[in-house]
């Protein structure tokens, strides 16, 4: 894109008062964005309101500063073959899942490796939008190959162990995991997508949809992991680079990681969760939600409880998503390959899953007092034996004094 061009979309998505929708109504009736720029005030009054054009009219303080940053990032292509890349509403390749939505992003910052950002010389085109003769960025990702991940971002063990376990199998029956690179659940959804996809680089493994910058990353404990994302999958923000973490941004970026999708997998959340929005988002676009069931006695799983009662699928397995998908069989995700990936070690050792302590335990968390009128051992007794399953990975110890067994996905 050359710098004038990019200068005329920056100066448009900073226009105080000029939202997306009214960027679309300008778009269409005068084209590209330089258009908007030469009209007279009388010609956009036609379109827009008073208050609107005046600030049209007028300059944004910092356009000129963001518009050198962008280009300088734009600079930074690695040899290793991660791009910076932007895509502008009214491409061909913009991503035409997102133009279904009510607030489709006037433009999108990608970073990620080159297989998945590419730029391609486009001939003269009509989309009915903006004409474009010009060499564009490809985003080579298909929302119908993907599926969204998302959840609490202050998980449970098992919750944890269960993002990640899904997620390695999408990703290992050849499908992209989408999430939104929070803490938690999502963070655990990228982690066992890169795992699932370790020995097939041709596959993009996941896509961060972030709410900051993409010269930014939030939280700052993803950093690493964020650098893995892009060079084996995408980062891609609707946000300016230099974008801070408004909590205002975090809400409004679950629509794109809905419309990226073909579903959305959620698999713990409270009542009052972001992730509980982008699974409305996803039955609003007509897409599939699937829930995973927890304890009715935690609130981390009220949410997707509350899913299933709207009408979610109840999954228990990666299988039991990839039937409803009706995804093709293929020898990354038979049965055999999907569970593959579980500890062999995890059911055996000191203990077995048929040892009564695990029995006492149950999958609820419980209290040292609780546990130990149940099962009849004796404190010392009860402290080893637990310190024991805790090695083999088979509880986990919460806050509160509280112990869970962590089922093997």
């Amino acid at each position: 894109m050359e710098p004038d061009e990019l200068l005329a979309w920056l100066r448009l998505t900073l226009t105080d008062g000029v939202g997306n929708a009214s960027a679309r109504k300008l778009l269409t009736a005068f084209g590209l964005p330089q258009r908007i720029f030469e009209q007279p005030a009388s010609t956009l009054r036609q379109v827009v309101s008073s208050n609107q054009v005046q600030a049209l009219l007028g300059t944004p303080p910092e356009l000129q500063t963001l518009l050198n940053t962008t280009l300088a990032w734009l600079a930074q292509d690695e040899d290793s073959g991660i791009r910076h890349r932007v895509a502008v509403l009214g491409d061909p390749h913009y991503p035409q899942a997102l133009l279904s939505l009510d607030d489709p992003p006037l433009m999108l910052y990608l970073l990620g490796a080159a297989e998945f950002i590419q730029n391609s010389t486009l001939a003269l085109a009509d989309t009915g939008l903006v004409a474009i003769n010009k060499k564009t960025a490809c985003l080579y990702i298909d929302p119908a190959q993907s599926l969204a991940v998302v959840g609490s971002r202050n998980p449970t063990p098992q919750g944890a162990d269960n993002a990640r376990a899904f997620s390695r199998s999408m990703a290992q029956a050849g499908l992209t995991v989408v999430s939104g690179l929070a803490l938690g659940i999502d963070g655990e959804a990228h982690q066992g997508a890169l795992l699932g996809t370790a020995k097939h680089p041709d596959r993009a493994a996941t896509v961060a949809v972030v709410g900051t910058g993409l010269d930014r990353v939030y939280p700052k404990a993803h950093r690493e992991l964020a650098h893995r994302i892009a060079a084996h999958g995408l980062l891609v923000s609707e946000y300016p680079l230099g974008t801070p973490p408004l909590t205002a941004n975090f809400p409004r970026r679950n629509r794109l990681i809905a419309g990226l999708s073909q579903g959305t997998l959620v698999v713990e959340a409270a009542l009052q969760s972001g992730s509980l929005i982008t699974a409305r988002l996803a039955m609003e676009q007509g897409k599939e939600v699937f829930a995973v069931p927890g304890s009715i006695h935690a609130a981390q799983s009220r949410g997707c409880h509350a899913l299933i009662k709207q009408g979610a699928k109840l999954v228990e397995s990666a299988q039991d998503i990839l039937e409803e998908l009706q995804w093709p069989a293929s020898p990354l995700n038979t049965p055999d390959s999907i569970a593959s990936h579980t500890d062999s070690t995890g059911a055996r050792g000191l203990f077995d899953q048929n040892s009564g302590l695990l029995n006492a335990l149950g999958f609820d968390p419980v209290g040292l007092d609780a546990l130990q009128a149940r099962c009849g051992l004796d404190a010392a007794q009860l402290q080893a034996q637990l310190m024991g399953l805790e090695l083999e990975g088979q509880v986990a110890r919460l806050a509160g004094g509280l112990f869970q067994r962590l089922a093997r996905t």
